[in-house]
């Protein structure tokens, strides 16, 4: 009686077999060029192809999920708190030179030493603060709001700013004694 032999790999992996190579054994994928060594080209077919749109399904992870394609509404919104900033900046040495004072004691100290390092530390604080809010949009601030409603916030509480310091420059606004 013959027993026929029961083979110790699966059995679809003999209909895709090549000839000349050993059943069970893979061949080393190492030999390949390296993928990663071409940065430039991922870093254009991602711009391009982004596979990263969305966030995992299981959104209670505490683990960051980083996403490679954002929305648009997070571009403006960051753009136009950067634009904001470089206009409260102007705004900000122009009430300076007329007569009035900086509330803020850090901007305080680098505006009268220097309008420049002022500058530079403002914007650099701000696109900071900007690019990390877009990197974690999609997460709650303290678990209760999320990022990306407080990079809103934020620009509403700029343009607000801007709009007082164009009151200012306006001059005191005499109100009418009842």
């Amino acid at each position: 009686m013959m027993r026929l032999m029961r083979p110790n790999f699966p059995i679809h992996r003999l209909a895709h077999r090549r000839p000349g190579t050993t059943p069970g054994v893979t061949r080393e994928r190492r030999d390949q060029p390296d993928r990663r060594r071409r940065l430039w080209w991922s870093v254009l077919y991602g711009n391009f192809n982004p596979r990263r749109r969305t966030l995992p399904r299981r959104l209670d992870d505490s683990r960051f999920h980083s996403l490679d394609w954002y929305a648009a509404h997070l571009l403006a919104a960051a753009l136009g708190i950067v634009l904001l900033c470089v206009v409260d900046a102007f705004l900000t040495v122009v009430l300076l030179s007329g007569g009035a004072d900086e509330v803020n004691p850090v901007m305080a100290a680098l505006i009268y030493r220097s309008v420049a390092v002022f500058t530079v530390f403002k914007m650099g604080m701000t696109s900071v603060g900007v690019v990390f809010m877009v990197f974690v949009a999609r997460y709650r601030f303290m678990r209760v709001v999320r990022v990306e409603l407080v990079l809103h916030t934020v620009l509403i509480v700029y343009m607000s700013l801007i709009g007082y310091e164009i009151r200012m420059l306006r001059g005191p606004v005499d109100l009418p004694i009842l």
